[in-house]
């Protein structure tokens, strides 16, 4: 990742999207660029035009974390975009940003019996391990049969993203599939800031971004988002509509992973549908199966 042109396409991109009126600047009548110019961000944060012109040129090496700060606050950066801003510039002091090692395995979840066996515990929810690159490591029974359209027939690692991009089935999974791909860039994009030296992710990007206009877009738009807590909706082949609360957890032991698990509200018609998906994944199938039958 070009951490340079990383900074540049992100600070313009945060400037643009600011009216003068929302940050109180008084501005005439002229203006030939959307949003604040390079000299309001500058008043704002208290540096002078030339400095921010610097940074945001990509030569954010050496910044101050009280500069940052200030740039941030003029930009108005939510809390998920500063962080994303501090890891461009360690990024560019070269000081590891997310303590991930660099030699990691994607299969380090099946190899750990505890990490499935706790897992497996989680029976009345959807439970799955995930990596910085969308790749589905592990799941519980009932996160395979949820995921079955995404898992398909096992021939290769399940890739969230490249579902969401790649396979029209997504949309019907995915009954607000817009607002799934806004989500799924921003959380690579911001995945992508803390480790620019993940070759496997920055090939994940380019061959998206060969094959998804879509995914293109979203991804020049340098928006980062994190996952944490929400609630999302569903459309199962063999239940029907869902909607899920999420939470996200950090497993410390495998930096970059973590663990999802997507749950219903007790007595609600998703949580119904939910026991009628454990029924199923609990019936034994032929040898060598994954996916559920269709529903008509």
């Amino acid at each position: 990742m070009d951490t340079r042109a990383e900074v540049r396409e992100f600070l313009t991109t945060r400037r643009a999207r600011i009216t003068p009126e929302g940050t109180g600047v008084v501005t005439g009548g002229n203006r030939r660029v959307p949003g604040l110019r390079r000299s309001e961000v500058a008043a704002l944060a208290g540096v002078s035009v030339e400095y921010y012109a610097k940074l945001e040129r990509g030569a954010i090496g050496g910044a101050s974390s009280s500069v940052l700060g200030a740039i941030a606050g003029a930009l108005q950066l939510d809390d998920t975009e500063r962080a994303h801003l501090l890891d461009l510039a360690r990024a560019a002091d070269g000081i590891p940003t997310s303590g991930r090692s660099r030699r990691r395995s994607s299969r380090a979840p099946a190899s750990r019996p505890s990490l499935q066996w706790a897992l497996t515990a989680i029976t009345d929810a959807v439970a799955f391990v995930r990596d910085p690159r969308q790749n589905l490591l592990a799941t519980n029974p009932l996160g395979r049969a949820f995921y079955s359209p995404v898992i398909g027939d096992g021939g290769r690692t399940p890739n969230l993203a490249r579902f969401q991009f790649l396979d029209p089935v997504a949309r019907d999974f995915y009954p607000d599939w817009e607002l799934f791909a806004q989500m799924c860039v921003g959380i690579m994009r911001a995945d992508a800031g803390q480790d620019p030296h993940d070759k496997e992710l920055q090939d994940l990007v380019g061959e998206l971004s060969t094959r998804s206009e879509t995914f293109r877009r979203l991804w020049g738009a340098h928006d980062v988002r994190t996952h944490g807590t929400g609630t999302k909706k569903f459309h199962h082949p063999v239940v029907g509509d869902l909607t899920l609360a999420y939470e996200e957890l950090a497993i410390t032991a495998a930096p970059g992973q973590v663990l999802m698990i997507y749950t219903a509200e007790p007595g609600s018609p998703s949580a119904e549908r939910l026991r009628l998906l454990t029924s199923w994944s609990a019936t034994p199938a032929p040898a060598g199966t994954i996916s559920p039958p269709r529903s008509n």
